[in-house]
């Protein structure tokens, strides 16, 4: 049975579907009384098209607040005029103004292996990942005019023996990696069934009002002609459907497959994790500069891949896979020799890739101010990135750093849309309550970190917080080293370990040294109670410390080799000198 034989038999055994709208209504009773998605994720079959039934359809309902499937693929009708006319909007202009690197460009993302375009991510690394896994693709350039017959992927003539599509051979050195990109995007990773469910168009066949108009003329190829102000890739023109009721724009299937295999690389080299997600996101953009999408349908991939990441990793079935995916990359690609150039190396340049796309600039029509309830199981993808906080920690950063509410795309049962996950990668957004942090490897948190908490360091690691903190709960070093910039509004403690400081470290409360080590100089809006250590570098600054009011010493004053320091306490600043010895 072929994929538009089994959909049609699909929709037509689910009267939801026949019958339009009852599908999909009485979402909020349904939802609370269902599984949580990582638990019911094997429901999203072609056979299961309802709310009830499948847990995708469940977490992609958002879209009910703003589209109402209709009797037919071509009968639905807008809810929520706001956000659907303004998705159409952004892809009408984009459409218009893209230009012929950018369409060609959006030609290869269609046609390539998904799994493969997401290798990118990799950046120095994908050139040596592409040749030990013998990962290959037949698409690398665009035509110069609409090809005479559909295009697909396959295997290049004169690739290595054992070459395969997508994420590469199994049977590789990287074979358990090219394993968990496979398992995520294992038989139950489509965005089929929900597109049956939901009937949304693909933008080409809606004109600004989000309404199909099917103006019965026919191209020079042969394809119906709608009345759209969103035009397609030329040179993608044969690849469309034929059959729009097997052809829905609602979730981006492409969208899917992007973020599904950006997370599966991200899980096994979270060394690259802000990099894969930035790359998901800008492939996931060419969707739109294609015109096959609207920017309604992207964020509905991701908001599916993401849940689906999720629930693949968390499945203890797959525990052993994740640990030997990890494993083999650290032991076979992370030791291989890097080689050329990485498109996502600038992180700012990163989020200006990855934020506005979160939302696509889709208005907030929806509740605002809802907190955000991190779904069962997002953990997980954080999990080799931040091994060294707990799953509730885990948890703690995906919610302090989630997109607001009132977005109704994003709004939908479990919250899958608000997470994000570029920002997650640099830690807290807010310290809510106290956290003790355990970690014995380095990490950095470039986040600003708010909240009324504050921050216990343990461990022999380093953590490093380049952010501006504000939060009021204070910090207190037991362990390793810390490396910051600001601490919060509070009191700051050491009794073991290294405080580094980045330049002048200011105290907004009272600073305490019962132990530890002082790298650095600090300026204390407080009492300074000093004992422990001084480490003094060469070139360093003459005032170390100043305080509203200095007791006690440093117990030692250690100097680089060849000096000596000279250190004076007085009752509000400590200065140091080195000399030479």
């Amino acid at each position: 049975m072929n994929r538009r034989t089994l959909l049609r038999a699909a929709v037509a055994a689910s009267a939801g579907v026949v019958a339009g709208p009852a599908i999909l209504r009485g979402l909020p009773a349904v939802a609370a009384a269902s599984l949580p998605f990582v638990a019911d994720y094997k429901s999203n079959v072609t056979a299961n098209l309802t709310v009830d039934t499948n847990a995708a359809v469940r977490i992609l309902s958002g879209m009910q607040r703003v589209w109402r499937t209709g009797t037919s693929w071509d009968n639905g009708t807008v809810l929520d005029a706001a956000t659907l006319h303004a998705s159409m909007r952004y892809a009408t202009k984009v459409t218009r103004a893209r230009t012929q690197a950018q369409a060609d460009r959006a030609f290869v993302q269609d046609r390539q292996h998904q799994s493969y375009a997401a290798i990118a991510g990799l950046g120095a690394l994908a050139a040596p990942y592409k040749a030990i896994a013998k990962a290959v693709t037949s698409i690398t350039t665009a035509p110069a005019s609409t090809p005479a017959t559909k295009i697909d992927d396959a295997v290049p003539a004169g690739a290595p023996a054992g070459s395969a599509l997508g994420a590469g051979a199994v049977d590789s050195p990287l074979g358990q990696v090219v394993t968990l990109v496979n398992t995520v995007r294992g038989p139950y990773a489509s965005g089929n069934p929900s597109k049956a469910a939901y009937q949304y168009p693909r933008p080409w066949r809606m004109n600004a009002d989000s309404k199909v108009v099917d103006t019965g003329a026919v191209d020079a190829l042969g394809y119906p002609v709608y009345d759209s102000p969103v035009s397609v890739v030329p040179t993608l023109l044969r690849q469309r459907s034929t059959t729009p009721a097997d052809d829905g724009g609602f979730p981006s299937g492409h969208t899917n497959a992007f973020h599904l295999a950006a997370l599966a690389f991200a899980y096994a080299v979270p060394e690259r994790f802000q990099q894969l997600v930035t790359a998901a996101f800008d492939l996931s953009d060419t969707r739109i500069v294609a015109g096959m999408h609207s920017p309604a349908d992207v964020i509905g991939g991701r908001i599916l891949a993401t849940a689906l990441a999720a629930a693949t990793l968390a499945d203890p079935a797959n525990a052993a896979l994740k640990a030997a995916a990890r494993r083999q990359a650290l032991d076979v690609l992370l030791t291989s020799t890097p080689a050329g150039p990485d498109a996502y190396a600038d992180r700012r340049a990163n989020r200006r890739i990855v934020e506005p796309r979160l939302t696509y600039g889709l208005p907030r029509t929806g509740r605002p101010n809802v907190p955000m309830v991190v779904p069962q199981g997002a953990e997980v993808l954080l999990e080799t990135l931040f091994p060294y906080l707990t799953a509730a920690q885990r948890r703690e950063v995906l919610r302090t750093t989630a997109v607001p509410s009132g977005y109704p795309l994003l709004d939908g049962p479990e919250l899958w849309g608000r997470l994000d996950l570029f920002t997650a990668a640099d830690g807290y957004g807010a310290f809510d309550s106290d956290v003790t942090v355990t970690m014995d490897v380095a990490g950095t948190w470039r986040n600003d970190i708010t909240g009324r908490g504050g921050l216990v360091k343990r461990g022999t690691g380093t953590l490093t917080l380049t952010g501006a903190t504000t939060y009021r709960g204070g910090t207190v070093l037991r362990e390793g080293t810390l490396v910051a910039a600001s601490l919060g509004t509070g009191d700051v403690t050491v009794t073991g370990g290294t405080l580094q400081t980045t330049g002048e470290l200011h105290v907004r409360g009272d600073y305490e040294q019962r132990g530890g080590t002082l790298t650095g100089r600090l300026a204390v809006d407080g009492h300074a109670a000093l004992g422990g250590t001084l480490a003094l570098t060469p070139g360093g600054p003459a005032t170390v410390v100043t305080a509203r009011r200095v007791t006690g010493r440093f117990a030692h004053v250690t100097a680089p080799d060849g000096y000596r320091a000279d250190v004076t306490y007085g009752r509000t600043k400590v200065t140091a000198r080195l000399r030479r010895a």
